[in-house]
């Protein structure tokens, strides 16, 4: 009987130190995850950079072909002697000047 106890408390006792050893580990390894996840929320990718990158050229590009479509319609209404929209036209070209520069140029293909 007494064996039967001892062989009991020796097993619960190896069960107990992968218990708390796995505990002590999960607790020494917490703060590094947690501080990895923080550097690579606060942190950019590459491929997420060039993704934002992508996003805000078409932003410009669709924009740009917005307000080119409103200067042909205001040129239009100008050469019919409407001065207002000559007027609207030099606007819409002026912010046409200040989004171009944001927008790449794509080479000539052959």
């Amino acid at each position: 009987m007494q064996t039967a106890k001892l062989i009991a408390v020796t097993l619960g006792a190896f069960a107990l130190q992968g218990c708390l050893a796995k505990a002590a580990v999960s607790a020494v390894t917490l703060p590094v995850k947690v501080a990895s996840r923080g550097v690579d929320l606060a942190t950019e990718s590459q491929s997420e950079a060039d993704e934002k990158r992508g996003r805000e050229i078409r932003k410009r590009e669709e924009r740009l072909g917005t307000l080119e479509r409103d200067y042909d319609r205001q040129m239009d209404r100008c050469a019919d002697g409407d001065d207002e929209a000559c007027d609207k036209a030099q606007a819409i070209r002026a912010e046409m000047k200040a989004i171009m520069p944001g927008v790449p140029v794509e080479p000539d293909r052959d």
